[in-house]
């Protein structure tokens, strides 16, 4: 018996590893929008078009990355909690997201997420609905690391204790993550929008399991 499950059979996944923009909370483009003019506004011209180029704003913390993006020390703190703001109204459940971590955990899978975000999400994760859920958290601004480099998956499947092709990772597909899960071993399930066109070129002609919501990776994990 493992977790409470009694005779479960064996299973070739031990492990789901989920994405987090568009696959467990939304992605609001024009509240993106509105909160990126409100920082530069602040920050004073040419600060959108820095930060937009910018290579160190999901793996570095924030403060270096707007430093590097000509931030001045005395801005810092208006722009963060502007930022902070918007990243916690956006770091809301989608729906059926936090009952199927939770019946994933009473299967016996363990769970992990891997993101790649700004400090502000790694902040605000203690306060929102997602905390205590997981297995192990991998967040880009803290490791230093984005998708689809193999070390942010191999890292995440070493701190659940897994190998790679015992986790099966679920994403939208953007940053390349789903081939980057791929080539690591993994398995992966695309998560998409029910009657809408991929988001990435890269995912035109997926031909691996996809699912439109996040209660339906537990159909298919039976499957896997």
């Amino acid at each position: 018996m493992r977790d409470g499950v009694e005779n479960e059979p064996a299973r070739r996944h031990r492990a789901v590893v989920f994405d987090l923009w568009e696959t467990l909370i939304d992605w609001d483009p024009e509240g993106a929008a509105r909160m990126v003019a409100q920082v530069g506004a602040v920050a004073g011209d040419g600060f959108v078009e820095r930060w937009n180029s910018s290579t160190t704003r999901y793996v570095a913390p924030l403060r270096m990355a707007l430093a590097e993006a000509g931030v001045g020390e005395g801005l810092m703190d208006e722009i963060c909690a502007i930022r902070l703001a918007y990243h916690r109204k956006a770091l809301v459940p989608r729906p059926g997201a936090v009952d199927t971590l939770r019946e994933l955990k009473r299967l016996g899978f363990l769970v992990g997420l891997i993101t790649v975000c700004s400090e502000d999400i790694v902040r605000l994760w203690p306060e929102s609905d997602f905390a205590g859920l997981f297995d192990a958290e991998v967040f880009s601004s803290q490791v230093g690391l984005s998708k689809p480099d193999p070390r942010i998956y191999l890292h995440c499947c070493e701190l659940l204790d897994v190998e790679p092709h015992e986790a099966v990772f679920v994403g939208d597909g953007a940053n390349d993550e789903l081939a980057g899960a791929r080539r690591v071993g993994m398995e992966a399930i695309l998560i998409e929008r029910e009657g809408e066109d991929p988001l990435w070129p890269e995912i035109a002609d997926w031909a691996g399991p996809r699912v439109t919501t996040i209660p339906g990776v537990l159909s298919v994990l039976e499957r896997l």
